[in-house]
Formats: C-alpha cells, sequence, structure tokens
C-alpha cells in the first residue's frame, strides 16, 4: 500500500481530522472535567434519610450527628466511588472492543463478556468462595468468566468474525447460553439469591470502602495500559492490511486490546454487577465527542462512563426517594434498571440515525 492509499485509508476511517476540528476534543474534555464532581456531588446528596444540607454539612466537616458521620463518609462516599470507578472501566471496555472488532455493535453484553463475567461472579458467591476466601476471589472468578463468555464468542462465529451483524447474533445467543447457566447456578444454590440478582441486574447498594479498594488500582493499572493501546487500536481499526503494512502484528495486538476490555469489565462487574448499555452507549458518545483518535477518544470515554454511570445512580436514589414520599419505603430502583432504561433508548436513537445515512 503506497503513502497517498494509507492516508486516503486513515482519513476515510476518521483517523486524521481537518485542523478546524481539533480544538473540539479540548472544549469537550474540559466540559467533562466540569461535569465529574457536579454529577458526584449530586450522585452523594440523592439518597434518602437525609437532607441535602446534612449531608454537605457532614462532607465539607462541620460538627454533625455521627449517624449522618457514618452515612456520609461510609455509606454514601463509597457507593458515589465505586459508581464512577465502576463506569469510566465500563465505558473504555466498550470502546475498546467496538476498535478492535471493527463493530459498532460490539459491547461487554453483546460479546459474551459481561454475561460471563456474572457468571463467574455468581459461581464465586454462590458456592462460598468469597466467604472463605477473599472478595478478590470474586474478580478472579469474574475474569475467568469473561474471558471464558468472550473466548466461546470468538470459537462460534469463526470466519465471521469481521461481519457486524454476524458477531451481535452470536453475542445474544452466547449471553441467552451464558445467562442459562448463571440460572442454574441460583437452583443451585437458592439461598444465595439476594447476592446473585445484585449480579444480574447491577446495583450500588451496600457498596463500601472495601469495594472502592478492590476497584481503584485494578481499574487504574488496566486503564493504564489500555490507553497505551491507542495507536495499535486505531490502525485496526483501517483494517489489518493497514494494520500489517505499518509493521503491526493485527492478531496478537487484537488479542491484547481485548484482553484489557474482559479484565476491565469484569472489574466493573465484579463490584457492581451487570450495568446494562453502558459499554455500547458510551463509546458512541465518546467518538461523537472526541472523534475517531482513540488517544483522545479512550480518556474520554472514561470520563463519559464514570458520568454516565454515577448520573443513572443520582437518578435511581432519587426516583427512590419520590416511591419512599409515596408510600413505598422499601423500594429501592437499583442503577441497571435506569441504565438499561436510558440506553435502550439511546441506542434507538443511535440506529435510526444509522439507518438514515446514505
Amino acid at each position: 500500500m503506497t503513502l497517498i492509499e494509507r492516508r486516503e485509508s486513515l482519513t476515510a476511517s476518521g483517523v486524521l481530522r481537518p485542523a478546524r476540528r481539533r480544538r473540539r476534543p479540548l472544549l469537550a474534555f474540559g466540559v467533562l472535567l466540569l461535569a465529574v464532581p457536579l454529577v458526584f456531588m449530586t450522585d452523594l446528596v440523592a439518597g434518602r434519610a437525609l437532607t441535602v444540607g446534612e449531608t454537605w454539612h457532614a462532607f465539607t466537616g462541620g460538627a454533625a450527628d455521627p449517624t449522618v458521620q457514618h452515612l456520609v463518609w461510609r455509606v454514601r462516599l463509597p457507593r458515589a466511588l465505586v459508581a464512577l470507578g465502576a463506569g469510566a472501566s465500563l465505558g473504555l471496555a466498550g470502546l475498546i472492543l467496538q476498535a478492535a472488532l471493527r463493530n459498532p455493535l460490539a459491547a461487554p453484553e453483546v460479546t459474551g463478556v459481561t454475561p460471563g463475567a456474572v457468571l463467574g461472579a455468581v459461581a464465586a458467591t454462590g458456592t462460598g468462595l468469597a466467604d472463605w476466601a477473599s472478595p478478590a476471589a470474586v474478580v478472579i472468578a469474574a475474569v475467568a468468566g469473561g474471558c471464558g463468555g468472550a473466548g466461546l464468542l470468538w470459537l462460534l462465529t469463526g470466519r465471521a468474525r469481521s461481519d457486524p451483524a454476524s458477531v451481535a447474533v452470536h453475542g445474544v445467543l452466547v449471553s441467552a447460553a451464558l445467562g442459562g447457566l448463571t440460572a442454574v447456578t441460583l437452583l443451585a444454590a437458592p439461598g444465595e439469591i439476594g447476592s446473585v440478582v445484585q449480579w444480574m441486574v447491577g446495583t450500588t447498594e451496600a457498596r463500601t470502602w472495601q469495594h472502592w479498594n478492590l476497584l481503584w488500582p485494578w481499574t487504574l493499572c488496566w486503564g493504564l495500559v489500555a490507553c497505551l493501546t491507542a495507536g495499535p487500536l486505531m490502525l485496526l481499526r483501517c483494517g489489518d492490511g493497514v494494520a500489517e503494512s505499518a509493521g503491526l502484528a493485527p492478531a496478537r495486538a487484537r488479542g491484547f486490546a481485548l484482553l484489557c476490555a474482559v479484565a476491565l469489565t469484569a472489574g466493573a462487574v465484579a463490584s457492581v454487577g451487570a450495568l446494562g448499555f453502558v459499554g455500547l452507549v458510551v463509546p458512541h458518545a465518546a467518538l461523537a465527542l472526541f472523534g475517531a483518535d482513540l488517544r483522545v477518544a479512550l480518556p474520554g470515554a472514561v470520563l463519559a462512563g464514570g458520568i454516565a454511570v454515577c448520573g443513572a445512580d443520582a437518578v435511581a436514589q432519587l426516583v427512590s426517594r419520590a416511591v419512599t414520599a409515596w408510600g413505598a419505603e422499601h423500594l429501592s430502583v437499583p442503577v441497571g434498571a435506569v441504565t438499561t432504561c436510558v440506553g435502550a433508548a439511546v441506542l434507538l436513537v443511535i440506529a435510526r440515525r444509522h439507518a438514515v445515512e446514505p
């Protein structure tokens, strides 16, 4: 491939952008950086039992009732931090999958990664492995399950891996099969139904500093490694031919990128369970805001994912507070229900927009 052909390929894929559009990512980064503390504080004060003034007073170090201090510093703060970390992991993992597989429909939910990780976490919980070993065993089991789910999809698609529709269809089949195995695990350990449901729906309820201390080193480590794959991923998006002409081994680079995506997804699932549509919708938002240059879009997906999940958690808590006022004191809306509803609506908009494009 000549230099001119390679440049045309990179331009067509969106990797090379006009100079007049290079300032847009800086503005988007600025907006998202301002949105992170705003959404975080909204999530912090949105819960039940405390007023906004009580929460803010305790958070800023003012003298407050010990119960209020406990609720803010031991319950609400780690919950909001876990929501940020899990969202960042899923947003980054989704963009890596879409870039590595060259498939805009690729996401942890439809590539076997999320249902596999859920199966691993459920199996670790149902067998009591997390009780006698350590909570880190859930993360290890989720990673193993996520790798197994992704590997199963990889084997089933065979030579049709480059076809987005085929990958999506096989991904649905793999997800259904792994969901069935999760249900079987639930039947084998019915006493763990409460713990199992949280992995299947996705929730930030009862998240503590222990969850955060397990999540942030995992997310930071794999997030930094994943961001280093931006260059190879941009070449993979242009096609294996372009990657090979640039001296890159496509299979090896794609496999390493998928490993990063699986690890990030497993860490998030082990912390909050399966949050629907986050890894599918956030990458589209990141590409729309930052363009096709993954050196910028990958960090942007981290910010966008954290904002999306933390914001959804705030909405879930506000809805729970509203239904409490109507007399449903024991009803708590999980964040997974919010991400699924909002994500499905956004996905329909994206699908209709692509349907009308020539």
